[in-house]
């Protein structure tokens, strides 16, 4: 359980992301991922990182009951600051970054996604961010990366999924095959970046970052501002209160809530 790294090809790390039952991370998981990710893209010899997940879904956000059980605001604090570093982790990474996404991806799950440079996804694959749902706010400026402008804000007010197909149909996921078959496609995409020179790869990575229109940095860290107020506001509280009974998202949250 955890976060552990691999090197199944010459020039591939896979991060392989494992916290039973739905994959929602504590705070330590957050910033044991960023690390992980940092590392494999400071290794010369890696040309591009796979980050993949154990389980029945990629990512299913924060672990809420963590939040809920400890007194006063430092586990929500330790959430968003980890979660920040593991995206940001993930966009800085000095190699491009294949996310390789399956089952549910959720909250914390978009901004890792999201700020991958491409996704290869299972055909069972959802994504979405329940926040509004679970009294947070946050990654909707990696949804932006994902899906058009319209459709990031319908789905962000509603707390909606959408598919693999959808999002390959929108040109944000590279590939949608079967289960079974997710990590050698995967893989088959890492293997085609890792043949391209090491240095030059490098340099294409902090180009492309360059180019983007949007400060994700900035942007997220803006969002995270009004998560925090709506925790000094009692509104989150609120509504975290109703987690796990609100019968949307039932199996997650039933997992969820049998966490340690």
């Amino acid at each position: 359980m955890g976060v552990s790294t691999s090197a199944p090809d010459k020039g591939i790390a896979v991060v392989t992301v494992d916290f039973p039952p739905v994959n929602a991370l504590p705070v330590k998981g957050w910033y044991d991922l960023a690390a992980a990710v940092r590392a494999a893209g400071a290794d010369p010899e890696v040309r591009c990182v796979v980050l993949t997940a154990e389980g029945r879904g990629f990512n299913a956000g924060v672990d809420i009951k963590e939040i809920q059980r400890t007194a006063g605001h430092d586990a929500l604090l330790g959430a968003n600051r980890g979660c920040y570093e593991a995206f940001a982790a993930v966009y800085d990474c000095e190699v491009p970054v294949v996310a390789a996404v399956h089952g549910f991806c959720l909250g914390g799950g978009i901004g890792l996604a999201g700020n991958a440079d491409a996704i290869v996804a299972s055909e069972d694959a959802t994504f979405g961010l329940p926040e509004l749902d679970r009294g947070a706010l946050g990654a909707a400026t990696h949804l932006a990366r994902l899906v058009p402008q319209q459709l990031m804000r319908a789905l962000y007010y509603t707390s909606r999924t959408v598919t693999a197909e959808e999002l390959h149909r929108h040109g944000s996921v590279w590939r949608v095959v079967p289960r079974e078959r997710l990590l050698d496609a995967a893989l088959g995409l890492a293997r085609e970046i890792a043949a391209k020179d090491g240095q030059l790869i490098r340099l294409a990575k902090a180009a492309i970052n360059g180019i983007d229109p949007v400060d994700v940095h900035r942007s997220y860290r803006f969002e995270q501002g009004f998560t925090f107020e709506a925790n000094l506001s009692g509104v989150a509280d609120r509504v975290r209160d109703t987690f796990g009974r609100a019968g949307q998202d039932t199996a997650i949250d039933t997992d969820k809530e049998q966490q340690s």
